[in-house]
């Protein structure tokens, strides 16, 4: 790290907020009050990896976001051998969306991880890939809103990360070099390579074992780790 880190940039699901924790619950609910009998464990084997392959996707500009939001779930019902119509496909996704931001489990450490770090005098920040519209609700409901000055999401900026646009914009709102700035993700290709490609430092937060990693990259297993370096 070249200079002294006065701006720290974090992505949000997967790293602060517990995305597959809160989707889990959120599937709960929803299958519970649209008589969906279906073991949600066999279901969520299925669309954990679906959902991923499809933000890879969308982050790609493969699908759109109505793609997205239908396919995932379309895709998993097949694999189940679930038959549900498409409008109650439609009904489930929006739904989804709507009940997601209701449940906000963050990662064992998130807020004593912020509180140090704003004690420390840094500038908080989120650069997020994830809906607009559902990104504000999940950082208000959990508690971590005031915690960060800019909160920068792919779709108010119009490309997602890693595109390089989306870091500038970042650092141009947040008054902030890169040399001076660091961000924090768990996606090795939207939060670190892309972030490393514009010249920011990074730290990759690994919270799975089959996650990839770079050896090349500093990486922690909790957030707490991240005190080590900052």
């Amino acid at each position: 790290m070249p200079m002294k880190i006065e701006h720290v940039f974090f992505d949000l699901d997967h790293t602060l907020w517990d995305f597959e924790k809160n989707s889990a619950l959120t599937f709960e609910k929803i299958f519970l009050e649209n008589k969906i009998d279906l073991d949600i464990e066999d279901f969520l084997k299925v669309y954990v990896p679906l959902n991923l392959q499809y933000w890879k996707l969308y982050r790609n500009e493969k699908v759109s976001k109505e793609a997205l939001r239908y396919e995932r779930l379309k895709k998993s019902f097949d694999a189940v051998n679930y038959n549900v119509s498409d409008a109650l496909i439609d009904t489930l996704a929006t739904a989804y969306i709507d009940n997601l931001s209701n449940f906000n489990h963050l990662f064992e450490g998130t807020l004593e991880l912020l509180d140090y770090l704003k004690e420390k005098k840094y500038s908080l920040h989120i650069i997020t890939n994830g809906f607009e519209e559902v990104q504000n609700k999940k950082m208000i409901n959990s508690k971590l809103y005031p915690y960060f000055e800019q909160i920068i999401t792919s779709e108010s900026v119009g490309v997602k990360k890693p595109d390089a646009r989306v870091f500038e914009h970042a650092l141009d709102v947040s008054k902030a070099k890169k040399e001076n700035s660091i961000m924090i993700g768990d996606s090795l290709e939207a939060d670190i390579h892309g972030a490393i490609n514009v010249g920011l430092s990074a730290i990759h937060c690994v919270f799975d074992a089959t996650t990839p990693i770079d050896k090349n990259i500093n990486v922690v297993t909790s957030l707490l780790e991240i005190k080590r370096y900052l």
